[in-house]
Parts: structure tokens; C-alpha cells; sequence
């Protein structure tokens, strides 16, 4: 009797795709207002997250934020204001052009969306009227509202995948830390009865577009693709 393909399980919803709710019990966020300064608390680990996080005590509470590169712990940070110093964090229309920048908000007040991964940062490009231009790190240009809030720096965890993995055991927990699968089993090694590539008859799994409607157990292979073929 075949089993549940792998979409079909992810759709359910088991504790085996389901992210640990305690991986993400820290939000990452900024200040309610830019005024003052800050102190570093503490530097630590998150399995959310790629960069280490850095819990910063102020005058109203403490909020968490993805630690810059060269962050310590007792440092001071400030809030607003024109200095341009690695862990400040400005409005994007404060910082100047090709400055380093990351944990940029998406829309003012939302706490950071934008370039938090590990060894990231952005640089700012350009100011067009009351739009600020700026250069992720996929080297694709996207503006910014003035008021949206950022960090100077470049956020810490560069080099975290130089590292190799030499032992099954170590990627399995790195895998299991933010929930995936991993061993993943190709689709085409499998019998007939658990996926639609399965048995040794015909493996041509790339030719097969699964169509829009299809039921999560045929939706598989290439989905809504803008081109099939072999590049040239």
C-alpha cells in the first residue's frame, strides 16, 4: 500500500513540517521611537535565524535585532540622529549613498523585513525625489519609503555554509532546526504506488507539467513553468 507523497504531507500539516514554535519565541523588531541609545545586553544563537541576535536594553524596554559584524556585548548603539556607525539605526533617508546597510523595513513600523541573513547587507544607491534606492544583496535595485528604518553594518554570521559538513548527523540537525525533511528521496527512485515519477519505466521526470488544477498528489515536476527545454 503506497504512503502519502511528501506535498500531500506538508499540506496536513504533521509535527515532521511543522516549524518548532520555540525556534521563533525571539521577534526581532526595532524601537518605538528613534531618540536615545541603546546597550547591548547580550550576543546569542537562534535556530530561526542565520545571524546571531543581539538583545538590546533603552530607556522603554529591550527589543531584539540581528547583530552587526564587530558587534560586543556592553556596547552602546544609537537611535536616530546623523552618525554613521556600524549598529545605529537611522531612517533610510538619514543614511547617505553607499553606505552599508541591513534589517531594512519593508514599510515604516513593521520592525525589519528586508537583508537579515547572515554576512548580508545592502548598500544604498540612490535618491530619486522621496524614494531612496537601494541594492540588495541579489544586485536587484528596490526603493525604500523615506521613513523606513535600517541598521548600519553588515549583519554578523558571514561565512556560516564555508564550513563542511562532514557527517550525516550534523545536517540532519541543522535540517531539523527550521523543520525540513532531510534525507529527501528522488522522486524517480520510488515505486509507482508512492509518487507519479516512481518505477524504473520511463524516468523522464522533467517533460511532465502538472496542471494548475491538479490534486496535491499529481502536483508535482514542473508547476506553472515560463519555459521547458534545455538552455542554449
Amino acid at each position: 500500500m503506497g504512503k502519502r507523497i511528501i506535498q500531500q504531507a506538508r499540506g496536513h500539516g504533521s509535527s515532521t513540517y511543522r516549524v518548532s514554535k520555540r525556534a521563533f519565541r525571539y521577534r526581532l523588531k526595532y524601537p518605538k521611537t528613534l531618540e536615545g541609545e541603546g546597550k547591548v545586553i547580550k550576543l546569542f544563537n537562534s535556530a530561526a535565524h542565520s545571524s546571531p541576535l543581539a538583545k538590546i536594553s533603552y530607556s522603554k524596554g529591550t527589543f531584539y535585532i540581528p547583530a552587526f559584524k564587530g558587534m560586543l556585548e556592553e556596547q552602546k548603539i544609537m537611535f536616530g540622529g546623523k552618525e554613521i556607525k556600524p549598529g545605529n539605526i537611522l531612517r533610510i533617508k538619514d543614511v547617505p549613498v553607499k553606505t552599508e546597510v541591513y534589517n531594512i523595513e519593508s514599510r515604516p513600523g513593521d520592525g525589519g523585513r528586508f537583508v537579515k541573513g547572515g554576512g548580508n547587507s545592502a548598500v544604498i544607491s540612490r535618491v530619486v525625489g522621496n524614494q531612496t534606492f537601494v541594492i540588495l544583496p541579489s544586485k536587484k535595485e528596490k526603493s525604500f519609503n523615506p521613513d523606513c528604518r535600517v541598521t548600519i553594518g553588515v549583519a554578523a554570521g558571514a561565512g556560516r555554509t564555508d564550513k563542511p559538513i562532514l557527517k550525516a548527523g550534523k545536517k540532519y540537525h541543522i535540517k531539523k532546526s527550521k523543520s525540513k525533511l532531510w534525507p529527501r528521496t528522488s522522486a524517480v527512485k520510488m515505486n509507482a504506488i508512492d509518487h507519479p515519477f516512481g518505477s524504473g519505466r520511463g524516468k523522464n521526470p522533467k517533460s511532465k507539467i502538472a496542471k494548475r488544477n491538479a490534486p496535491p498528489g499529481r502536483k508535482v515536476g514542473l508547476l506553472r513553468p515560463r519555459r521547458t527545454g534545455k538552455r542554449k
